[in-house]
């Protein structure tokens, strides 16, 4: 079988290192291991980089346009719906809003946007195992909507401080319950900028 790899950093090419490097700083509550000729490494665990910024000469770079081949977004992940939720309120404060949230149904995820028009998917794993998420998306649910609704987050927070459980909000059916929402595809595949778009 051989050995497996793990997925250790992502690096990034940007003509705006300055507001790239601070929005992840921000979102990520990353913090700079270096920064010079050109590179910036970030991190925030332990790993010494998790974040690589490459910077291109303004002269050659093209904005992201809605449809460009490659990669579409990074995730990370948070142990509990509270600490997704908390992670919301702080960007809020910080003047960072989701681009759409999505109800997966393997997990409750909010997308935000950097600066240069990459996602960044901010996400809670709504099963205990890899096993009960995998079997859900065998399932007939997932089969029928792999995507997922959008889910108002505000509604969740809302909902959560007065005392709907964790496991009672990320459900599709707590999501389809709240009001009727544009398809998230439409953010996802560039369509509209965002939800309220």
């Amino acid at each position: 079988m051989g050995a497996t790899p793990k997925l250790v950093h992502v690096v990034l090419q940007t003509a705006q290192p300055e507001a790239v490097r601070d929005w992840y700083c921000t979102v990520l509550k990353a913090h700079v291991v270096h920064a010079g000729h050109g590179l910036t490494f970030m991190t925030f665990d332990d790993e010494h980089h998790r974040i690589a910024l490459l910077e291109v000469p303004a002269e050659v770079a093209r904005p992201k346009e809605p449809g460009t081949v490659g990669m579409h977004h990074t995730a990370f992940t948070f142990d509990s719906l509270d600490d997704l939720l908390e992670r919301y309120r702080e960007l809020s404060e910080a003047g960072v809003q989701p681009a759409v949230p999505i109800q997966h149904g393997i997990t409750t995820s909010l997308y935000y946007r950097d600066p240069d028009g990459n996602f960044v998917e901010m996400q809670v794993d709504n099963f205990a195992t890899a096993d009960e998420a995998t079997a859900y998306m065998k399932g007939p649910e997932y089969d029928g909507d792999p995507v997922g609704p959008a889910f108002d987050v505000d509604r969740m927070v809302a909902a959560r401080r007065d005392g709907a459980s964790a496991e009672e909000l990320c459900t599709r059916a707590w999501a389809l319950s709240g009001p009727e929402l544009p398809d998230p595809m439409r953010v996802l595949t560039g369509v509209v900028p965002s939800l309220t778009a």
